[in-house]
């Protein structure tokens, strides 16, 4: 930050964060906007003493107060502020502000400006006939400024107002004539109406022109043959010239201006690239040109607006070689007019780690990224149906003309769940192997909360990136729109094959647990969920129990509760606390064998008697239980489910039969305020109880999910990310979500009916659910609020 006081309008000095930033369980990203008081300033940066690294400020989205070092923070006068708040998205601000051309073309604009707006990704000419706020009896320090727009010749009845907006009148015109828009989406330097036809047909001429910007090219230099790349190409009269950027001239900025005669194309790319130097080169910012080359940019823009950050696309390079990414960053490099992207490409044919001309604009590892003109990008066919509009969702923005304050939406549940969740091209998306990853995740975060802790806690700098890559690119769209991209998961493979140090989480099948394991604990290091103790021993911590425990002949057909309590008992475990998120895997000998044919879940899993040190209940009379017996546990004459815990009479009264008299219980604890006595059953002992909200299945190697959106039996839903599939090789999968309800069916059967259904007349994917369980997931609400 510049050590001059701010502008001050009001008593506020605005600020503009330029570096992401957490604070506590807040993230705020680089482009946010905020603001402190003069006086807070003037504290904070006296004249007679050195000044404060961090500054108290209030972020202008949500009324925060937080504090920021003042490294990232960079002034802005209140007139560039509001426009600027205009500006919805933090990225594209950021852009704005950096750009500058844009901003100060908005601070000169004035009522009666002939413009050229866009509105429904189209531009149409205008006027501007207001100025300012539209925001009414807002507690805001700073409202944000917007153009209101007559629309003209084309664009008329293309608008949504008269120019009023929520009842109130800014200016006036006829009716679906007016918009309100914000600063990025007017251009105050419109093409004249005489020469527009002109203008347009203008590109077509300089097709012909055999260099353009961006082309590597290569020229003599006293008789040596010297590359480079052309950054601008211009006419002086009838001679066309080049301005190359020679590789030889190092770190400065010496550009040599060359007759178009004299330089030769390498053909390293198509004529439509422009790609900046190797980082390495350290370019310094060039000159100012005689004369940039003009209208071309503005077709560019047009063609892809669908194109944003996060879009995945496919780029055309020489000889017809295709290349594919994700777009990290969009705007305007210095001297280019054009609207680039820099992208992150799949493999290493890039030229950049996201660097040009010294400066980062988004970041990459070395090779992987590339500027190019947007132009040039092609959204990924592999990832979207060209056949279905409905089915491209590759643009998440909202029409609406007031700010959209990024926000993390939460999970759904009930009729919101089926609304968004379910259909064809719903879900997550599938990609080489990812079904472990995709069913894990949609469990975990489409209709719970249970771990959201995962993409809100503050996490050093350097896992900072998978956490913003969980949380916006895959857990917010999927709760958003239903929807996320292939790509989106694949940015976060990569992400765990570094920092896992694992080259196969992009390519190769692994289980659900694997991937738990990395990221929870290597990764985010969240609080283990389980902690368990064995036999008086030191505490064990984990993330996912796999239960273990031999054959037995009477379990038939088991259902959840029964299995963690044969394997708790086997292994003499207690849970040391209540989890917020009780992960089971089921007994299994590898993908192929399982235990059991058919497994019931358990809507409700009872832990109580596997606390440690909890009061228990008397499995006879209900009384506080002081023994525990094992052996009675597998005593057919006792309850299917339950372990076997007496009180002391009780005790006496069981271990009095021949058959038990040979029985060792052991003593349990029992809390203090238990200790008194009371009549009988006068204690009553809480239960604690954690409810199912989903199940990973597997068959053949591949993973499927069951979720529980609501609380009615019927309420499950299913999800296959790679249910359906769109064109061979280079197509992609269709994931899908369906609704089960006819799950509820076999749930309601007594088990011994159960136990003869035939798998393959069962309805629906019911047979999935029973048969081929692999993972079930367990709740606790209560505890969830603390963890």
């Amino acid at each position: 930050m510049t050590g001059v006081l701010p502008s001050v309008g009001d008593g506020y000095c605005y600020y503009i964060l330029m570096d992401d930033c957490t604070y506590g369980s807040k993230y705020f990203q680089a482009g946010n906007m905020c603001f402190c008081s003069e006086r807070s300033y003037l504290r904070n940066f006296p004249d007679d003493r050195p000044p404060a690294c961090f500054l108290k400020v209030v972020m202008l989205d949500d009324s925060s107060t937080v504090t920021i070092n003042v490294e990232i923070l960079e002034p802005v006068r209140e007139e560039t502020a509001v426009f600027l708040l205009a500006v919805s998205s933090h990225n594209e601000r950021l852009n704005y502000f950096l750009e500058r051309l844009s901003l100060e073309a908005a601070l000169k604009a004035t009522l009666g400006q002939k413009v050229m707006v866009e509105v429904d990704r189209q531009q149409f000419p205008g006027v501007i006939r207001y100025i300012g706020s539209i925001h009414k009896n807002t507690s805001s320090v700073l409202s944000p400024f917007f153009f209101g727009v007559e629309l003209q010749g084309e664009g008329e009845s293309r608008g949504r107002s008269d120019g009023s907006y929520h009842g109130t009148e800014y200016f006036k015109c006829k009716r679906n004539c007016g918009v309100f828009l914000p600063f990025n989406r007017v251009q105050f330097t419109p093409v004249p109406d005489n020469d527009y036809a002109k203008q347009k047909a203008k590109p077509d001429a300089e097709e012909v022109v055999p260099v353009k910007v961006g082309d590597a090219v290569s020229f003599y230099v006293d008789e040596a043959l010297t590359k480079g790349i052309a950054m601008a190409v211009y006419r002086e009269g009838s001679q066309w010239f080049v301005k190359v950027c020679p590789e030889e001239e190092g770190t400065t900025d010496i550009f040599r201006e060359i007759p178009m005669d004299s330089v030769v194309k390498e053909s390293l790319l198509s004529q439509s690239l422009f790609l900046p130097y190797e980082p390495d080169m350290g370019l310094g910012h060039p000159k100012q040109s005689k004369r940039e080359i003009s209208e071309s940019g503005e077709d560019c823009e047009s063609g892809n607006s669908s194109l944003e950050v996060n879009s995945m696309v496919q780029i055309t390079l020489d000889k017809g070689n295709q290349v594919s990414g994700i777009i990290r960053w969009l705007g305007y490099l210095p001297q280019i007019k054009h609207k680039m992207a820099g992208v992150e490409l799949d493999e290493d044919k890039g030229v950049t780690a996201g660097e040009w001309l010294g400066k980062y604009y988004f970041h990459c590892a070395p090779k992987r990224g590339l500027f190019v003109k947007l132009q040039s990008c092609q959204p990924d066919v592999r990832f979207q149906s060209s056949h279905n509009s409905d089915l491209n969702l590759m643009d998440y923005r909202d029409q609406e003309v007031l700010p959209q304050v990024l926000v993390n939406f939460p999970p759904l549940r009930n009729e919101a769940a089926v609304r968004v969740l379910r259909g064809r091209m719903k879900g997550i998306q599938g990609h080489c192997n990812s079904c472990y990853m995709d069913a894990a995740l949609f469990s975990l975060f489409s209709c719970t909360s249970v771990l959201d802790s995962m993409l809100f806690k503050p996490f050093p700098l350097c896992d900072r990136n998978v956490q913003n890559i969980l949380r916006d690119e895959i857990v917010n769209p999927l709760r958003k729109t239903g929807f996320v991209m292939a790509r989106s998961v694949m940015h976060l493979r990569e992400q765990l094959t570094e920092k896992g140090q694992c080259s196969s989480f992009t390519t190769a099948e692994k289980d659900p647990e694997e991937f738990l394991n990395l990221i929870m604990q290597q990764i985010l290091g969240i609080e283990p969920l389980l902690k368990l103790q064995s036999g008086g021993q030191e505490e064990q911590d984990c993330y996912c129990y796999q239960i273990f425990m031999d054959k037995q002949e009477d379990l038939v057909v088991p259902d959840v509760q029964q299995l963690v309590e044969h394997s708790f008992l086997s292994s003499d475990l207690k849970l040391v606390e209540i989890p917020s998120c009780f992960i089971i895997q089921m007994p299994r000998f590898g993908k192929e064998y399982k235990m059991f044919s058919k497994i019931i879940p358990s809507l409700e899993l009872d832990i109580t008697d596997l606390l440690l040190d909890s009061p228990r209940e008397c499995c006879v009379c209900g009384d506080v239980a002081t023994l525990e017996c094992s052996e009675c546990f597998k005593d057919k004459m006792f309850a299917a489910t339950g372990l076997k815990q007496f009180c002391s009479s009780c005790s006496k009264q069981v271990h009095s039969h021949y058959r038990r008299k040979a029985h060792k219980p052991t003593r349990l604890h029992v809390p203090e305020e238990f200790h008194s006595r009371s009549p009988r059953g006068s204690q009553q002992v809480p239960r604690e109880k954690m409810e199912l909200f989903a199940v990973l299945c597997i068959e053949t190697s591949h993973y499927v999910s069951f979720v529980k959106y609501g609380p009615e039996n019927e309420h499950w839903m299913f999800f296959d990310s790679m249910a359906d599939r769109h064109g061979d090789e280079n197509g992609f999968n269709i994931p899908v979500v369906t609704l089960c309800p006819e799950v509820a069916k076999y749930l309601d059967l007594p088990v011994a009916a159960l136990a003869l259904e035939q798998p393959r007349d069962m309805d629906g994917v019911a047979k999935r659910l029973f048969c081929d369980a692999y993972m079930y997931m367990y709740q606790s609400k209560k505890m969830a609020l603390y963890k």
